[in-house]
């Protein structure tokens, strides 16, 4: 490895060779034992012995990415043993997140006697009494933070019950895969091969945005090669629609930003079931439809999320003088608010909530939040928790709803808790940079070594470099609405010229810096469009 990689690494924490390797090259061996989660060993005893006793297990999950893919992994891998698996994943427009009672009874009516949760469960205390009254075995598996109480399932497995263990980050479907690991050595019959379930983990993995180090790095990384290899019908398809290769070897930013949101469309505009068929589909003829349809309704989701997010955009102007928004709209789809969110995030830098009003028919606003680094989301509603009806999420995400009422108090209180921890001066986003980078290093040996770092997300930040001084030589606006950039840069000591991409950056790097001589922070990448690779710069800041 080159002297830069080693510095990257170490300045990230990484200050032994065996430390490195591991992350260079995460093998599947490197995986934690399964049992290392809390309550894993007891949920996978509870599952076998219902297996042996003749019970028919169902699978309740989620309507985003991750509750589809855990779904998915759970029904194929009993399906490469024969056993069918009924599901529920609960329509976002008619039910809303969790569990409800209604669907618990359903599936019991299917007799369904043994109930599994994937990415949900652990603050569903009422449907879970409901399924334990009806004669069921109840295992939880969740990942995110468990409430006061718990509820009074057979066994919860969860890696946020214990503080500090080794997967702490995994996502929904990561702890679904590490369940079927260790159900896999007690089922009876052969273990089946749990490796092509990979690629459903990395997808469901990078779209909740969980950290990507440590267990997440291993899943995803070993995932992304089964992606590639893209032998599920599904997720060939998935690629052909998102105007990639079938064996496209595709980052994690790739697949958060095209493949994922394909998905995510099903559960945000309807019937998340429509997903699910599309990954578990036995041919590519099957999956092609399903995947046109999703790639439809993603679509039209991008065109709602434009309109909400000019809306939003439109409040958070007049807002400007507060520390924490809280933007609202009677009509806005509450499948799309949370990446509405995220984009005012991504424009303002400041914690926000935004909310509509539920179609569940309880009369309540729902929302979903988004937040800066500095700021623990789920902190701030707890600390407003009293105007609230509900809320659930991450530090960094999460949801909440609350009565129409309450809109102004929520208001003041969310800011008020804002200011008290931030200051009452709004944050400037911050860019930490790895190392100053002359163009003339800059080359497809540095950029194939800088890929082993991948995959990049949260916990493990793409590699951020700065140029010297150099020169605007071409500007131009692309996209549909012209609201990207692209540049050809100029070193003047060496004449190299590197090209480079702006995204949503057209208002601000204007054709006047045309000629100009500037500092640009960046990330250099292989740019694989049309099947030739190429340099290219991603461009994230500058300065004259």
């Amino acid at each position: 490895m080159s002297e830069l990689i080693v510095e990257i690494l170490w300045n990230r924490g990484l200050t032994d060779v065996e430390e490195m390797d591991k992350f260079l090259s995460p093998l599947l061996r490197h995986m934690a034992n399964p049992v290392e989660i809390p309550g894993l060993a007891e949920a996978v005893e509870v599952i076998a012995k219902g297996v042996a006793e003749g019970r028919t297990l169902g699978v309740w999950g989620d309507y985003d990415v991750d509750g589809i893919t855990a779904t998915a992994v759970v029904k194929e891998f009993f399906g490469s043993r024969g056993i069918d698996i009924p599901h529920h994943l609960p329509n976002r427009m008619e039910e809303g997140y969790g569990m409800n009672t209604e669907g618990v009874e359903q599936l019991r009516e299917q007799g369904v006697d043994m109930l599994l949760t994937v990415d949900c469960g652990i603050s569903d205390l009422e449907p879970v009494a409901r399924a334990k009254e009806l004669g069921m075995i109840v295992v939880v598996s969740d990942h995110h933070l468990p409430g006061d109480e718990l509820p009074e399932a057979d066994a919860i497995c969860n890696p946020r019950l214990i503080e500090g263990g080794s997967c702490d980050d995994l996502a929904g479907v990561g702890v679904a895969f590490m369940l079927m690991v260790a159900l896999n050595k007690l089922l009876p019959g052969d273990p089946v091969d749990v490796r092509p379930l990979l690629d459903l983990v990395a997808l469901g993995t990078i779209a909740d945005i969980v950290k990507l180090t440590g267990q997440n790095r291993i899943l995803v990384k070993n995932g992304l090669l089964i992606i590639k290899e893209a032998k599920r019908p599904g997720m060939a398809a998935l690629k052909v629609v998102s105007d990639y290769e079938r064996q496209a070897e595709l980052g994690a930013g790739q697949i958060g930003y095209n493949l994922a949101p394909r998905i995510n469309a099903a559960g945000r505009m309807g019937d998340p079931t429509k997903a699910l068929n599309l990954l578990l589909a036995d041919s590519f003829d099957e999956a092609m439809p399903i995947a046109e349809e999703l790639n439809s309704i993603n679509m039209e989701r991008r065109r709602q999320e434009q309109e909400i997010a000019e809306q939003a955009f439109a409040q958070a102007e007049s807002m400007k003088h507060m520390a924490g928004f809280v933007l609202h709209g009677e009509d806005w789809h509450p499948g799309i608010i949370g990446i509405v969110a995220s984009r005012v995030v991504e424009k303002y830098y400041r914690p926000t909530l935004i909310l509509c009003t539920s179609e569940t028919g309880e009369g309540l606003l729902k929302g979903s939040g988004r937040s800066v680094s500095e700021y623990n989301l789920y902190e701030g509603l707890q600390a407003v928790s009293g105007v609230l009806e509900g809320f659930g999420g991450h530090k960094q995400a999460a949801g909440l709803s609350l009565k129409p009422e309450n809109l102004t108090a929520l208001r003041e209180q969310f800011n008020n808790h804002v200011v008290d921890t931030l200051g009452p001066e709004p944050l400037t986003p911050t860019l930490k940079l790895d190392h100053e980078l002359g163009f003339s290093n800059i080359n497809h040996t540095l950029l194939k070594e800088l890929e082993l770092l991948q995959p990049f997300g949260m916990g493990n930040p793409e590699p951020l470099f700065a140029t010297k001084k150099v020169t605007v030589a071409e500007h131009r606006t692309f996209g549909r609405e012209r609201e990207h950039v692209k540049v050809v840069l100029k070193d003047e000591e060496t004449g190299t010229r590197l090209p480079g991409k702006a995204w949503r950056m057209a208002s601000t790097l204007t054709h006047q810096v045309r000629d100009r001589k500037m500092r640009f922070a960046f990330s250099p990448k292989i740019d694989r469009f049309r099947g030739i690779p190429t340099i290219d710069l991603l461009i994230k800041d500058w300065i004259f």
